[in-house]
């Protein structure tokens, strides 16, 4: 995964990074289509050039243009989560995952995931 800095992602952009993601290329009419709902073209256009602007899409220089996603939806998230970590708990997991914990009814095989997380973090930091 990329260790690129984290940029903060919209709900529009990240609407429309999802749109590239399940159609992988697509032009900005395709774009417009697949949101399916009432949008203004130039509010879809605006938002694949941000998302290009911000190096999380890139756009070909054939016309009609095509854009596509230049990240993955985990490294999009991963930087989400690390900005909203930082913002909310300076950094510090344990508030977040206390509060999932503490407020949630968590399946056994989601303790277990949990678990299994966990084990594999103390073998990484007694390395």
């Amino acid at each position: 995964m990329s260790k690129r800095k984290p940029r903060r992602v919209t709900a529009g952009e990240m609407e429309m990074l999802e749109v590239l993601w399940r159609h992988g290329g697509v032009t900005l009419s395709e774009a417009h289509r697949a949101l399916d709902r009432d949008i203004g073209y130039t509010t879809v256009q605006t938002r694949l050039n941000r998302l290009v602007d911000k190096g999380l899409a890139r756009r070909s220089t054939e016309r009609p243009a095509r854009y596509a996603a230049s990240v993955s939806q985990r490294e999009v998230s991963a930087g989400q989560l690390d900005l909203l970590l930082k913002r909310v708990s300076g950094g510090s997991i344990v508030p977040l995952v206390a509060h999932l914990v503490e407020d949630r009814s968590l399946s056994l095989a989601e303790i277990s995931q949990l678990k299994e997380l966990i084990d594999e973090a103390e073998r990484n930091a007694s390395k």
